[in-house]
């Protein structure tokens, strides 16, 4: 996972740069964000039930390949339309991932583990981030973005001897390789139901409803939070360094903690996985996004940026887990690819509306409002949904 958010988190780095050597808007390079996505909204269902066939170890070796060819290959754009097609090309390619860490994570782990191991998945993205940063602005710095984006690509090729490395035990590709019966958790179904099926399940669709609304504020201090700070507090593009890694470390801390907090609740009680209080108050934590325009310096803006990331963080850790908890084993893959689908959903709309609010007002602030004030209430929603057990 941080693989690819660094080769797909090296154009956020870099945007006030390459925006200004190909002359492209806000307007489109909210359309550059979207078109990452829109991509990756209809691959990731694909991906995941392939993989769910094929297993993790080998779709994943596969997928890195592919998305660093492409990563690659975005050294060489000429034009905005060119970037377009290239960032479609890079959503394709690396849609396997989530489904595949997802899948990993759910086959990997004993019950009253795994909801401390998506919380620990989550981080890959900000962990990415926080490479991506500092790296591709130095290489910006001492060689020009196009050799930034060509470096940053190859790491995906020293990361697959280390995971052929890490799963090459019997027992463990085993795992990874043949798709598994019923694992016996006492919320999942014990039929495999048909895979197309999956998005009117109400634990499916509850996820997916909770990543709409949530994952926009999270695309705002991944993909726009350079901008802002450079528009609004007229940092530089290698003063950017100092600020742009901390959203990405409280994003960290919001799913490891509140992911370890409900384990240690699925230890003691495996029926209990709504994590109620929990859910609310991630959902507290990333509605303070909404307060940032009234700010006037740029470490308090950032402040409450990354407390609305600790929010978005815990919120992506919980609600995986409680969805994975209650699928069958054998469409893992599936369903986590549908959760990645909704997010891509999310920034195609939320991506070019924040770029184009900016084009007409010149200002960021709308938009934080209203990023920051529709979480809450989808929290809310997602811990009042009806949810059926299953019949043993």
């Amino acid at each position: 996972m941080s693989v690819s958010y660094i080769d797909r988190q090296a154009l956020a780095a870099l945007a006030p740069t390459v925006c200004k050597a190909l002359i492209i808007s806000d307007t489109q390079y909210g359309w550059l964000v979207a078109s990452f996505s829109l991509a990756y909204l209809f691959a990731t269902p694909l991906a995941g039930a392939l993989l769910d066939g094929v297993g993790a170890r080998r779709g994943l070796v596969l997928a890195v390949i592919a998305w660093s060819a492409v990563a690659a290959s975005q050294a060489l754009v000429p034009s905005f339309g060119v970037f377009i097609a290239m960032r479609i090309a890079l959503g394709f390619t690396e849609a396997p991932s989530f489904p595949g860490a997802a899948q990993s994570v759910k086959r990997a782990l004993p019950r009253d583990k795994r909801s401390a191991g998506f919380g620990l998945l989550f981080t890959g993205s900000s962990v990415g981030g926080m490479v991506a940063v500092p790296l591709v602005i130095a290489l910006n710095h001492t060689w020009g973005w196009r050799v930034a984006f060509l470096l940053t690509a190859a790491i995906g090729l020293a990361w697959i001897p280390l995971w052929l490395g890490v799963t090459s035990r019997k027992d463990v590709r085993d795992v990874l390789m043949r798709a598994p019966v019923d694992d016996g958790d006492p919320i999942a179904p014990t039929d495999a139901p048909s895979r197309w099926t999956l998005l009117t399940s109400a634990p499916v669709l509850r996820a997916v409803v909770m990543v709409v609304f949530s994952a926009p504020s999270i695309m705002f201090g991944l993909n726009w939070f350079s901008k802002y700070l450079a528009h609004d507090f007229a940092i530089s593009q290698d003063g950017l360094a100092r600020f742009l890694w901390v959203p990405l470390v409280f994003f960290d801390l919001g799913a490891v903690a509140f992911g370890a907090l409900a384990s240690r609740i699925d230890a003691r009680s495996p029926q209990r996985r709504t994590h109620v209080t929990l859910m609310l108050a991630a959902g507290v934590l990333s509605a303070t996004m909404v307060a940032t325009p009234l700010v006037h310096s740029p470490w308090i803006a950032t402040a409450l940026v990354s407390s609305s990331l600790t929010g978005g963080g815990a919120i992506f850790a919980l609600l995986t887990a409680d969805m994975l908890a209650r699928v069958h084993s054998s469409h893992v893959s599936t369903a986590a690819g549908l959760t990645a689908s909704a997010q891509s959903l999310a920034y195609i709309v939320a991506g070019p509306l924040v770029g184009r609010s900016f084009d007409a007002s010149h200002s960021y602030s709308g938009a934080l409002s209203v990023l920051g004030a529709v979480v809450l209430p989808a929290a809310i929603a997602w811990c009042v949904w009806p949810m059926r057990r299953p019949t043993k």
